[in-house]
């Protein structure tokens, strides 16, 4: 009796414990970016080498999913804030099923060139509307059930789901592409957000937080500058997830996917294993941090001349773009309401869209005029520039506080005594001068 007591008290701390809460949520958005991870490095090689279209197109294939989740991004937000994050991440979930089907229908009918490639073009903006209400919605509903102490947390989950999805998707895409067909891709995707759906219904919903919702210009106002951050060291994993595969056979080269595995690995085992540096140094120095190594990472894949440098490049990159997403997102979100936390989280995740639907189409322009190569190049120059404004925010953070902290040392301590107080009083404005029977007060030494 003793025994199965003790059983049931470890099965209820464990249902209770904050990473199981997280992960609960956590997994949704793994569905969901498993389904992106199987189609990552299937579809710009059946768009350029099946219906046999140019690279530029292959790249705008890829970045449809992520101009409709940048468009998105605030409506999920404001839907996780208005409605609860259970019901937005539910609804993205379906639509994603949605999104398997068009790609099932895609593959179907690929002999006809340019119905597939619009089908095709359908499901993708599908898939990026159900990505934005999924990966928004789960993660408010993440920080709802753990608590606003533990956002850092909650994000860094949410990344370890969705890169890791990614990393074991992409591989797994190439396998069913191989031996099943491309249909095999969109059905697969199907069944899986359904069952997604399922595992969300049986999670608790959390209480809807009231409170007066700042106007979207003013959210997007505070956000902009970390967004903007973060949109351009975005630019190197849009750039390494549309093209590695293109820039893998241009050279001849082997095991594409396993540069996709190495970049999501590093990522998540960086996140598990540093995500606490966050709540340790700060946001600002391990986003600055991070960036120099994306960047190191990106020149090596620039210079690679035989595989195992690209693999070293893209797992390198990994490791440096692990961190920035929490990194910039704890110190953009910090001051915001919880009733406004899902908007401005939508909001600030957009730039992640954004770097990702842009960086497809500039590629490819690039690979057009100069070859594959020059994009790392292009890629690393941006996470050079995302690392500058990195270090701008940082300083100009910095400065008010240290300008704070110099004006408290030339105010008394309140639990000092009255002879000390004496000592060094504090003058008002109109006791500019000491009166002539007081002696004359030398200044705090510093």
């Amino acid at each position: 009796m003793v025994t199965f007591q003790q059983n049931v008290t470890r099965i209820e701390r464990l249902r209770n414990s904050l990473t199981l809460q997280i992960i609960s949520t956590s997994a949704l958005i793994f569905v969901c970016y498993f389904i992106i991870g199987l189609q990552l490095a299937v579809v710009p090689a059946f768009v350029h080498l099946e219906l046999g279209f140019n690279p530029v197109l292959a790249g705008l294939a890829i970045s449809a999913q992520y101009v409709a989740t940048l468009s998105s991004r605030p409506s999920a937000g404001r839907m996780a804030d208005s409605v609860g994050g259970k019901r937005a991440a539910s609804s993205g979930l379906l639509i994603c099923a949605m999104s398997g089907i068009f790609f099932f229908f895609s593959g179907w009918i690929e002999r006809d060139p340019l119905a597939s490639l619009c089908i095709l073009l359908m499901s993708r903006l599908l898939l990026g509307f159900g990505e934005s209400s999924v990966a928004t919605g789960a993660t408010v509903w993440g920080i709802g059930r753990a608590g606003a102490a533990n956002t850092a947390q909650v994000i860094s989950w949410s990344g370890i789901a969705s890169y890791g999805a990614l990393a074991v998707g992409a591989p797994f895409g190439l396998w069913l592409e191989r031996n099943l067909g491309i249909g095999a891709i969109g059905a697969l995707s199907a069944v899986l957000a359904l069952g997604g759906f399922l595992w969300a219904w049986a999670i608790p919903p959390i209480p809807i937080q009231p409170g007066e919702t700042l106007a979207f210009t003013k959210v997007l106002r505070k956000i902009f500058p970390y967004g903007l951050s973060l949109a351009l060291g975005g630019i190197g994993f849009g750039t390494i997830a549309s093209f590695i595969t293109l820039y893998y056979g241009s050279r001849h080269w082997q095991d594409a996917a396993l540069s996709l595995s190495l970049f999501g690995g590093s990522f998540v085992v960086t996140r598990l294993l540093f995500a606490n540096s966050i709540n340790k140094w700060g946001g600002y120095r391990v986003a600055i941090v991070s960036l120099a190594l994306e960047c190191c990472g990106l020149i090596l894949l620039w210079l690679a001349t035989v595989p195992i440098f690209a693999w070293a490049g893209a797992g390198l990159s990994g490791v440096g773009f692990s961190l920035v997403f929490p990194a910039l997102g704890v110190e953009a979100v910090r001051n915001f309401p919880t009733h406004d936390r899902g908007t401005a989280l939508g909001i600030y995740t957009a730039f992640v869209d954004l770097s990702l639907g842009i960086s497809g189409p500039l590629a490819g322009v690039i690979v057009v005029a100069a070859g594959y190569p020059p994009i790392f190049l292009f890629a690393a120059t941006m996470a050079a520039f995302s690392m500058a404004l990195a270090i701008a925010l940082y300083r100009r953070r910095a400065e008010p506080s240290n300008v704070t902290a110099a004006t408290s040392r030339l105010k008394p301590d309140r639990g000092s005594s009255a002879a000390d107080n004496k000592r060094w009083p504090v003058l008002s404005a109109h006791d500019a001068k000491p009166e002539r029977r007081d002696p004359p007060v030398s200044p705090p030494q510093f």
